[in-house]
C-alpha cells in the first residue's frame, strides 16, 4: 500500500472491511450499499483477520481494518502493508486518541484514522475522498500525455509570481484537462493554499521533517484537492521555526508528483534558487516574473544568468506583471528588454479591482479575469505546454551578462526620464 497509485479497478474487489464488534459492522453495511458494494464484504475479526486474509487473497480497492483490539496498532498496520498490493487504500479505525499514533499510522500508509465512535456522515466523507483518489489524480488511461513541469520565479517579492503560479495551475486543470499539482515551496508565508481558499494542512512540512516518508500515499494524503484537477501542497509554518534542510525532500516532492500528475506548477522564491539550485533542473520551463522598475530589471538579468548558468536546458518566459495603464511607468518596456537582452513574453496589466474580487471569493485571477485581462493567462498558459511538449528544440538564451548588467542599467539611469512603452 506503500507504492504509487496505478488504479486496477476490474482485477479487484472494490471494498472490504474487517471490524471488531457488531455496532460497527451495522454501521458499515447500508453505507457500503449505497456505493454500490456488497454487505457481505464488512467481515468479523479485526486488522488480524485482515492480514491473514489479505496474505491469500487480492487485495480490495478500499479496505476498512479496525484496530480497536490490537496492542500494538502501528506494527500491526506494519504487517498489513506486508500483505496488501500498491495502490490499496487503507481506512482504519480505533479507540486511542493520541494524535502521534494518528501521525505515525499516516505516515506508515493508511490513508485515515477514523476515531470512534464517528458517525455515519463522517464515514461516507471518508469513503468519498477515498473514491476520488480511485479516479484521479492520474490514471493509466492519461499516461499518453507528457509530465510538464513549470517553475515561476519572481524576481523581487511582491511582483505577483505567486498570483501567475495559482492561475497557471489553475488553467492547466480546468482549460488543458490536466491532472495538476501545485508545489507553493514558500514554506513560511506560501498563499497558494490561500488564494484558493484552502486551509493548507503540514503535508509540506511533514514532508521537510521526514522525506524519508515520501511515496506516493503521501502525496495522495498531503496534497489538498481544490477541485477534481488540481491539488496544492502548502504551508504556513510557524515563523520561529527555521528550514532545516539539504533539500532532499523537495527533489522527493518533485518525483512523486511527477509519477502521480500530468502537470506540476512550482511556486518557487528566489532564495531557494541559491540554497537549492537542483530545483530546477528538471523544470521544463522557468517562468520568470518582473516588474517594471529598477530594481525589477537588475534582478530579472541576475535571475537570467543564473538560469543560463545552471539550468541551460530549461525553457525560459519572461512575464512583466502588473504593468500600469496610462504609461505611468518606472522603466518602459523596451529600455526592460534592451537591458535584459531579450523580449518580454507576456505583459499582465494592472488591475486592482480583478485581483480584489479573486482574493474576497478565493479565486485564482485567471478565473475571475475577463476580456482583455484573461488573454495573457490563456497565452501564458499555451506557452508554457508548447515548449515543454516541444521535442528537441533549443533553449532560448536566458538572459544577459554582467555587461549589460552595468550598462543596461547604467543607460537606463541616464536618461532624464521614460518614456512610456
Amino acid at each position: 500500500m506503500n507504492a504509487p497509485f496505478q488504479a486496477r479497478a476490474g482485477l479487484r474487489d472494490p471494498f472490504t472491511a474487517f471490524v471488531s464488534d457488531d455496532a460497527t459492522a451495522d454501521m458499515l453495511r447500508p453505507v457500503a450499499v449505497e456505493h454500490g458494494w456488497s454487505p457481505e464484504k464488512v467481515n468479523k475479526g479485526g486488522l488480524r483477520n485482515a492480514v491473514q486474509s489479505l496474505s491469500v487473497s487480492a487485495s480490495p480497492n478500499i479496505l476498512f481494518v479496525d484496530l480497536s483490539e490490537s496492542a500494538d496498532p502501528l506494527n500491526d498496520i506494519n504487517a498489513l502493508a506486508e500483505v496488501c498490493e500498491p495502490g490499496t487504500i487503507v481506512i482504519a479505525s480505533g479507540t486511542v486518541n493520541d494524535v502521534r499514533l494518528y501521525r505515525d499510522l499516516v505516515a506508515s500508509g493508511i490513508h485515515d484514522y477514523l476515531l470512534k465512535p464517528f458517525t455515519v456522515d463522517q464515514l461516507r466523507d471518508t469513503f468519498a475522498h477515498a473514491q476520488m483518489i480511485l479516479s484521479g489524480p492520474r490514471g493509466e488511461t492519461q499516461a499518453d500525455k507528457p509530465h510538464v513541469m513549470a517553475a515561476v520565479i519572481g524576481v523581487r517579492g511582491g511582483v505577483g509570481a505567486s498570483t501567475i503560479a495559482t492561475s497557471l495551475a489553475w488553467l492547466f486543470g480546468e482549460k488543458s484537462r490536466r491532472s495538476t499539482a501545485l508545489l507553493d515551496l514558500d514554506v513560511h508565508f506560501g498563499t497558494g493554499a490561500l488564494a484558493l481558499d484552502l486551509e493548507p494542512g503540514r503535508g509540506l512540512t511533514d514532508a521537510i521533517e521526514n522525506p524519508s516518508r515520501i511515496d506516493g500515499l503521501f502525496i495522495e494524503r498531503a496534497m489538498v484537492r481544490a477541485n477534481e484537477r488540481l491539488s496544492v501542497l502548502s504551508a504556513e509554518a510557524p515563523i520561529h521555526q527555521p528550514l532545516v534542510t539539504d533539500g532532499t525532500a523537495f527533489f522527493q516532492l518533485q518525483e512523486e508528483m511527477r509519477n502521480a500528475f500530468e502537470s506540476t506548477v512550482l511556486d518557487l522564491p528566489r532564495h531557494m534558487l541559491i540554497q537549492y539550485p537542483h530545483l530546477v533542473h528538471d523544470a521544463h520551463v522557468a517562468v520568470v516574473v518582473a516588474e517594471l522598475t529598477l530594481a525589477g530589471t537588475r534582478d530579472t538579468i541576475r535571475v537570467l544568468a543564473w538560469l543560463k548558468s545552471n539550468a541551460p536546458q530549461t525553457k525560459v518566459i519572461v512575464v512583466a506583471n502588473g504593468v500600469p495603464s496610462g504609461g505611468a511607468l518606472e522603466i518602459s518596456r523596451k529600455d526592460f528588454e534592451q537591458s535584459i537582452e531579450r523580449s518580454v513574453d507576456v505583459v499582465f496589466p494592472f488591475d486592482a479591482k480583478v485581483a480584489a474580487q479573486a482574493a474576497k471569493l478565493g479565486k485564482p485571477m485567471a478565473e475571475v479575469a475577463t476580456g482583455k485581462l484573461a488573454a495573457p493567462f490563456n497565452t501564458l498558459s499555451g506557452m508554457v505546454l508548447n515548449h515543454a511538449t516541444e521535442e528537441g528544440s533549443a533553449p532560448e538564451a536566458a538572459g544577459g551578462n554582467s555587461k549589460s548588467l552595468v550598462s543596461g542599467l547604467k543607460s537606463m539611469l541616464a536618461k532624464p526620464k521614460d518614456k512610456a512603452a
